[in-house]
């Protein structure tokens, strides 16, 4: 990938397509094409065939994809499963077209086995039955993943895939009907904040950039506050409470989203699919080929507990914590194994405390709720 390459970012208003897109121009790539999902429907196919023959892109990031936390994983399996099954298929089917040189496909390490042994090494996908409410989504990836597998297999092409782990970052998703457990815990710590201190105009404007199901900037208090508790914000004269569900034992990994995009750009300058295959040193009499994508995290966990806590504490918040056990846990321990990327010499820089900080400035300053979903939220 040279700096002058044509180079099409598919989901630039993303979490993740806007962290690489940020990446690239900060290390001198100039000639980046965008689109957002009115120019570009990624899952039509005619529109996506039409783009690569006008544009021509040599290299390609597909950061586009429909995500969402647990309850709209599971609530919306069709619409994940059909979506991103048509995003990666027109793109990555359209790049083989028309020999794009190098292209770049996000999984993400929810697609894992439930009960896979940890940390978890890139050769457990597929061992083990998926975790239930991540299941179409979690299809769809894998047959992204295959597919990009099966064309460098059969066509020679040089398709790379990554697998992130739980992602946060500028451009967060922070809606809590969608959002992930990070910036959920956030957004709820700070609007207990602002009840804390009597500080409706900070309630009013959150609203105003994130509505909550008909409740907005110019509701009336006690509409706010019944709306607040369905989210589990619970004010009293005394005392507002943060409901968080489940035990708060499991334990998550979680990678700054300009971390990761540092290590896409870097894989895309410095490995090649034939790379993989070399590394992976399997016997001629068993040429079996698979499970050819690198993890990228920082191989350090956290419990749920321990980051409600931690979030607390940075955003201020003097408030009770309540932990409805009542509620499932889903998986218990979820570390990627990321001993391949680090032996290519990449490591993440960004703490999570620091980028905690830094999230809780930016859900202060600047309006993270438009992920204008156009191909793009990816975790």
């Amino acid at each position: 990938m040279l700096r002058k390459s044509k180079i099409f970012i598919a989901g630039h208003k993303g979490l993740v397509g806007s962290a690489i897109l940020a990446d690239l121009k900060a290390k001198g790539y100039t000639n980046l094409i965008t689109r957002t999902r009115r120019e570009l429907d990624l899952t039509n196919c005619s529109e996506v065939a039409n783009f690569f023959e006008e544009e021509k892109p040599e290299i390609v990031f597909l950061a586009a994809a429909k995500v969402g936390g647990i309850v709209a994983n599971n609530t919306y399996r069709a619409d994940f499963l059909y979506e991103n099954l048509m995003i990666q298929t027109n793109v990555i089917h359209q790049s083989y077209l028309h020999k794009v040189k190098k292209l770049l496909f996000m999984g993400s390490t929810c697609i894992y086995p439930k009960d896979c042994p940890q940390p978890i090494k890139e050769e457990y996908l597929l061992t083990g039955p998926l975790e239930y409410t991540n299941e179409a989504y979690a299809i769809a990836k894998i047959a992204g993943m295959k597919m990009c597998e099966s064309y460098n297999l059969q066509y020679g092409t040089n398709f790379i895939c990554v697998m992130p782990t739980n992602l946060y970052g500028p451009k967060d998703n922070f809606d809590f009907e969608t959002s992930h457990v990070l910036p959920a815990l956030i957004r709820k710590m700070y609007l207990g904040k602002a009840l804390e201190e009597n500080n409706w105009q900070a309630i009013s404007e959150d609203l105003r950039k994130r509505p909550l199901q008909g409740i907005g900037e110019n509701s009336k208090s006690y509409e706010i506050l019944e709306a607040l508790e369905r989210y589990g914000i619970r004010s009293t004269p005394k005392m507002v409470t943060i409901e968080i569900w489940g035990t708060g034992s499991p334990l998550r990994e979680f990678l700054w989203s300009e971390d990761l995009a540092d290590a896409c750009t870097f894989l895309m300058k410095h490995l090649e699919f034939d790379d993989i295959v070399d590394l992976m040193l399997i016997p001629e009499d068993q040429k079996q080929i698979r499970n050819t994508h690198i993890n990228i995290g920082t191989g350090k966990e956290i419990s749920i507990k321990d980051l409600a806590f931690l979030v607390k504490d940075v955003v201020g918040f003097k408030g009770d914590l309540f932990f409805n056990t009542s509620k499932s846990d889903g998986t218990l321990r979820k570390v990627t194994d990321t001993s391949k990327l680090k032996n290519l010499g990449w490591n993440c820089s960004t703490d999570l405390r620091e980028g905690i900080e830094r999230l809780v400035t930016e859900l202060t300053r600047i309006d993270l709720a438009c992920n204008d979903s156009e191909n793009t939220i990816l975790t």
